[in-house]
Formats: C-alpha cells, sequence, structure tokens
C-alpha cells in the first residue's frame, strides 16, 4: 500500500469534527441549551429510563458528570427527579413543562443545523459521506 499523501487523514478528521462540534454547540447555546443539555434532553423526551445509569450510557457520558449536568437542570427547573417507589436508590428523571419547551427550542436549533450541514450535497452524496463515517468507525473498533 502506498504512503498516504498530505496529513494523516485521523487527524484532518478529527480537526472537521472538532469544528462541526464547535459549531453545533455554538447553536445550541445561540437557542439557549448546550450540547450536554441537547443530548439530555432528547434522550429524556425519547426515552423511558429505568435509573440514571441508563441515561449517562445512552447519552455516552459517565454517572458523575451527568449528576453536575441534571442538579444545575433541575435547579433551572427544566426536570425533576424523585425516588422510585419500588427501589428508593433509583432516581426517576422527568421533563418539566419548561424542559419539553427548551428541548422544542433546541431541537429547531439542530435541525437548522443539520440543514446547513447538508448545504451543496446530493442524497447521494450524503450517502456515500455517511457510509464513509460508518466505515472509519468500523476500521478502528474491534
Amino acid at each position: 500500500m502506498p504512503a498516504p499523501q498530505g496529513p494523516p487523514f485521523g487527524t484532518h478528521l478529527t480537526r472537521v469534527a472538532k469544528v462541526v462540534s464547535g459549531q453545533f454547540d455554538a447553536a445550541l447555546t445561540a437557542a439557549g441549551g448546550s450540547l450536554p443539555v441537547w443530548l439530555i434532553l432528547m434522550s429524556l423526551e425519547t426515552t423511558r429510563f429505568g435509573n440514571q445509569r441508563g441515561l449517562a450510557a445512552a447519552i455516552g457520558i459517565h454517572g458523575a458528570t451527568l449528576t453536575h449536568h441534571l442538579n444545575a437542570m433541575e435547579r433551572d427547573g427544566l426536570l425533576t427527579r424523585r425516588r422510585a417507589d419500588d427501589n428508593r436508590r433509583v432516581h426517576v428523571v422527568e421533563l418539566t413543562e419548561t424542559g419539553h419547551a427548551l428541548f422544542l427550542q433546541l431541537r429547531d436549533a439542530a435541525a437548522d443545523f443539520d440543514r446547513r450541514l447538508h448545504l451543496g450535497f446530493t442524497p447521494a452524496e450524503l450517502a456515500a459521506v455517511s457510509a464513509a463515517l460508518d466505515r472509519l468507525a468500523s476500521n478502528v473498533t474491534d
């Protein structure tokens, strides 16, 4: 196999991912949230979790980090936490009306951002990019 030309592909991909992630977080911040808040709101809006550990796993963060975000979101009136009736060690996390309203705001911001990402691409090109990203992930995982 010939040596690759230019900078390592992984470096380029990492830089692009940082730019896109930073701009996505900026768009969510402008809409009144952040990436962690969006991930938590979206997960709570779409899935019923039995405990905070399941929520943490679903959004890919550690339990202590999730607790930090949930504490702030509870203070802001976005969600409530209560002990489960059948297992007092388990916290049930639920969105408030304020949390649902912020979810809708951030959903619109995320959809607008996604439309920006799609600019200039045909559906076939987007499918090819998606397949290529999946293959890259597959190439580096066991």
